[in-house]
């Protein structure tokens, strides 16, 4: 089209399409602004903030919406992802098949123009969409489960349609951050800079104490100085019962080691640091009754809860409360995805889980029950900084103050946080402060991998303004890392650097080099002298 933006707007679409169980996509008949099947009806509504979506039938899987909005020739593409990325984000030509979670933005290079939507934050569905030579879909996946959902007699409010028409020679981040604003109208008010130490990137949830946990809380504190913002120190996982990564039930610390949690807690804060806590609520590491695991694909030993029971969540949000009592002002919680799927979100794809297994509770969709969990933690946290890990950003946006946009960064391989935390910061920073405070992940300072690239990917999270958490092994400190700590743990304290930054050259690559920052235009160095490395096992 010679200005792709006016073609037509995504209020009016050609043809919506059913899926109910056992049962492929079968068109739907159209009267007005409602589409029929049999039992399931289809309602759009215009509103003033988009296109809603509400869809009521007895037995559902997933709903198409299908417009007739070709893609311009040469248009480059970029989706989301369904709850972190994983080195995955990027710009790429038309590619039919490409689940484009949540959201899109398309780039016209002969007008020079950003187009682009996507759903609401919150929905009630699972949402995706597709584009090709002829048209836009979007999917609206309703299972609960790997099976279909039962409703009943009510109408579900899948999903609110919105959409962004860049200027010319607007920068597509700019678009991208107006499409955010737009998807999260409510997002949490950010309570001042996060910034803090993780012990997970050099004690890998073994072998460490209370002590070297309050040895970090004092490097963090010395770190920060004066400054009248305090720190967080973080205890990640292994500080119960169960392994590395353990579930519940949560009663206690690990005994013999982390014997009083209250105390620590209290001592964190003594040596001038807020105390945080990661915490996996949504599995059990040891089982008192079988009932309570949810069916479905399970791998190797683990144990995770069905959310959609009300007696599980009453056992989250008891978990939740309990580490907040204990005094810790942030809360990590973490693989709830995963627990709630047998699948990390790389592995999602348009299936999301394995089929055939329900929830006990069949009435309720998937994003219905992992909404409830966000809102029952936000809850049960109270004021507490809520992080979430693993969980899927689109749902959690307004009911957690941090999300960790991206899969884990390291303290054993500079390539996996060249690839895991570069791209998630340049791919879905304009999340940040539209959504959620953006997060990252840690900035290792180990013996394992080379200062000389940490160095610049803690610079420019500091200046980013979004969440800067360094993991600091007491063998990698020098007088000249500290002094790269100290002055990036201060850039952070202050929010980062007037104006953000902004990738510049993300357009052509998945770990952009360029970036506007507020003093001026840094060019970053991520590749090792061989180049991009394999990650390993």
């Amino acid at each position: 089209m010679g200005a792709w933006a006016e073609s037509g707007q995504l209020d009016d679409p050609a043809a919506v399409f059913v899926e109910t169980s056992g049962r492929g996509l079968i068109e739907a008949t159209r009267h007005g602004d409602r589409f029929g099947l049999g039992p399931v009806e289809v309602a759009l509504r215009r509103e003033p903030a988009g296109l809603g979506v509400e869809i009521g039938g007895r037995e559902l899987t997933r709903v198409v919406l299908r417009w007739r909005r070709p893609l311009p020739a040469g248009a480059v593409v970029l989706g989301d992802a369904w709850e972190r990325g994983y080195g995955d984000l990027q710009w790429r030509s038309a590619q039919p098949d490409r689940v484009l979670p949540w959201s899109w933005l398309v780039y016209d290079p002969r007008t020079r123009r950003t187009s682009g939507a996507g759903v609401r934050v919150q929905p009630s569905s699972f949402c995706s969409w597709r584009l090709d030579e002829e048209g836009v879909s979007l999917w609206l996946d309703l299972r609960n489960g790997g099976g279909p959902v039962r409703l009943g007699d009510r109408a579900l409010p899948a999903a609110t349609v919105v959409q962004v028409e860049g200027e010319p020679d607007e920068s597509p981040f700019a678009v991208q951050r107006r499409l955010a604003a737009a998807m999260c109208p409510d997002p949490l008010p950010a309570n001042g800079p996060v910034v803090g130490c993780n012990n997970w990137y050099y004690a890998y949830g073994v072998n460490f104490t209370p002590e070297h946990i309050l040895r970090d809380a004092e490097t963090v504190s010395e770190l920060a100085g004066d400054h009248s913002v305090r720190p967080f120190a973080v205890v990640d996982a292994g500080w119960s019962a169960g392994g590395v990564c353990p579930g519940g039930p949560w009663k206690a610390g690990l005994p013999g080691v982390f014997d009083d949690m209250a105390g620590l807690a209290t001592q964190i804060t003594e040596r001038g640091a807020r105390p945080g806590i990661w915490i996996r609520p949504t599995a059990l590491s040891f089982v008192d009754d079988p009932d309570r695991l949810r069916p479905g694909p399970r791998p190797a030993a683990e144990q995770p809860l069905d959310l959609s029971i009300p007696e599980n969540l009453d056992s989250v949000r008891d978990a939740i409360a309990l580490v907040r009592n204990w005094g810790f002002e942030l809360i990590k919680h973490d693989f709830s995805t995963f627990d709630f799927f047998g699948r990390f979100g790389n592995h999602m794809d348009s299936d999301l889980t394995d089929p055939g297994w329900s929830l006990r509770d069949r009435s309720l969709t998937n994003a219905e029950i992992l909404l409830r969990l966000y809102q029952v933690i936000r809850e049960a946290a109270g004021s507490a900084t809520v992080i979430g890990c693993n969980t899927v950003g689109h749902l959690a946006a307004g009911l957690v103050d941090v999300q960790r946009i991206g899969d884990d960064t390291s303290g054993r391989q500079w390539e996996r946080t060249r690839r895991m935390g570069v791209n998630s910061l340049a791919f879905r920073l304009a999340q940040h402060g539209t959504f959620f405070t953006a997060d990252a992940d840690c900035v290792p300072a180990t013996p394992a991998t080379p200062w000389q690239k940490n160095r610049q990917f803690l610079d420019l999270v500091a200046r980013s303004g979004t969440a800067l958490f360094v993991s600091v092994d007491p063998e990698a400190r020098s007088v000249a890392v500290d002094a790269d700590l100290r002055a990036a743990v201060r850039t952070a304290l202050d929010g980062g650097e007037p104006g953000g930054v902004e990738p510049l050259d993300w357009m052509i690559t998945t770990s952009p080099r360029r970036w506007r920052t507020g003093t001026g235009e840094q060019t970053y160095d991520w590749l090792e002298p061989a180049g991009a490395l394999g990650l390993g096992g």
